[in-house]
């Protein structure tokens, strides 16, 4: 049977949400995990959730990234597993070097909560595989630190090996200024690591996961979840 970890920090507040949508709504066997305990690989895939671990003292993701626990995500994307960071989860991996670049104070310096529209710009992740290059997502934000940036080889790098994973759309579906609501450089929402397995990402699928929470009913935060899912039942077809 497959198994999901959710790993709690303290000052994580989105953990039970995560939790909720995949033992509820994708139902899989998931558990919630105190970080200090997660110390072995049992785990097909883990989730790292939002919130404010640790305070976002120092930076937003800094102490976190210091668990031990990051050693055992580490080992486990080597080992190809899916790891998904959403918003605080994106910081903390960005922060321990898993994810390339820097997530820093929005351009408003405030803290911004609002419903973004997601351009999929790869399906090479375990986390998009099943939807398509071009599709567009109705995912809410929510967070003041979500700015994300890195200098021009490394976007570069990212977007010569397929990397950038979702960027924030307009409703001409073009990442344009108005639709970018931190100022993160080009227009980006979502990156992945080199090989794919580990995803970051500033918006909160699991906000978007269940009908009546989402704007048309239409729960398009969950096609990540499920994506994931099916890769992990299916793992030859998630390919590049």
């Amino acid at each position: 049977m497959v198994k999901v970890a959710v790993v709690r920090y303290p000052g994580s507040n989105c953990d039970l949400d995560a939790l909720e949508v995949l033992q509820k709504v994708v139902k899989t066997k998931t558990d919630l995990v105190w970080h200090k305990e997660l110390q072995q690989d049992n785990y097909d895939a883990y989730v790292l959730p939002g919130g404010f671990s640790y305070g976002d003292y120092l930076r937003a993701g800094a102490i976190a990234a210091t668990s031990p626990s990051l050693k055992t995500i580490q080992k486990a994307a080597e080992a190809g597993k899916p790891v998904l960071g959403i918003c605080n989860g994106f910081q903390i991996l960005v922060e321990a070097g898993i994810l390339p670049g820097a997530v820093l104070r929005n351009t408003g310096l405030r803290f911004v909560c609002k419903w973004t529209r997601l351009r999929v710009e790869t399906t090479r992740t375990p986390f998009t595989h099943t939807t398509e290059k071009g599709q567009i997502l109705n995912i809410p934000i929510a967070h003041n630190e979500g700015r994300y940036h890195l200098d021009d080889d490394e976007l570069n790098t990212l977007e010569r090996d397929q990397q950038i994973v979702l960027r924030y759309v307009d409703n001409n579906n073009e990442p344009s200024p108005n639709a970018n609501p931190n100022g993160s450089i080009n227009n980006i929402a979502g990156i992945c690591n080199q090989d794919g397995n580990v995803m970051g990402l500033m918006p909160h699928p699991e906000r978007a996961s269940i009908p009546i929470l989402t704007p048309n009913n239409r729960p398009e935060g969950r096609l990540l979840f499920d994506s994931m899912m099916n890769s992990l039942a299916s793992p030859k077809e998630n390919v590049r």
